[in-house]
């Protein structure tokens, strides 16, 4: 499988997983499987066919190859029955950590649609650090939607210094952390007197 550059308004499976009436919002703690934040490589995202994501980490693992799936918890109703469930935080897509032959070898699996190269690593890594750190102090994460417009800010004390992260408006206290590859973001909630703005700290404008 050739790999394909990143394509934010191609790749859109994600959202629309995202706002699944019959889940209801994560708003939850999670966790994140496959940890690979700081393994040795660069980074990959594997478009994973439906409903494959854990079964692709769980090959990776086996093989040794380095990933990171970022899970939040919520409610499942099945007829009267309630269930808890860990579901992706960004649906159908896992993070590779290696090199072109991991990602090679991940797209053998057959779980894989799609191969995305990252142009942006250090972005991608600033990224993923912060919901590594957010979902490992046991956090809760809400999918948001993926801001074209806002300002670029960094937590300044407490748990999560030094996380970068955008708000959309400083008199709230909603912290976005987005994930530019995919067009896709989640959110938290924080003090906003912990942040404060970045040296690019001057509105965002993407492209739509």
């Amino acid at each position: 499988m050739p790999f394909r550059a990143a394509d934010k308004g191609s790749i859109v499976v994600g959202r629309k997983s995202m706002n699944a009436s019959s889940v209801g919002a994560p708003s939850c703690k999670g966790r994140v499987l496959g940890v690979a934040i700081d393994a040795p490589g660069s980074w990959y995202v594997l478009h994973t066919r439906s409903r494959q994501e854990k079964a692709l980490v769980a090959d990776l693992v086996a093989m040794g190859v380095s990933c990171m799936l970022p899970v939040v918890s919520a409610l499942r109703y099945y007829g009267r029955r309630k269930v808890r469930v860990e579901l992706p935080l960004f649906p159908s897509y896992v993070f590779l950590r290696g090199g072109a032959e991991d990602a090679y070898r991940a797209d053998r699996t057959r779980r894989v649609a799609s191969i995305i190269t990252v142009p942006d690593q250090s972005r991608l890594q600033e990224e993923l650090v912060a919901i590594h750190r957010s979902l490992s102090l046991n956090l809760p994460l809400d999918p948001h939607p993926y801001l074209r417009k806002g300002v670029r800010v960094e937590v300044r004390s407490g748990p999560l210094k030094g996380v970068r992260g955008i708000v959309e408006d400083r008199r709230q206290n909603i912290l976005i952390l987005q994930i530019d590859v995919l067009g896709q973001a989640s959110s938290l909630e924080i003090d906003g007197s912990l942040l404060e703005p970045t040296e690019e700290a001057e509105p965002i404008i993407t492209d739509t």
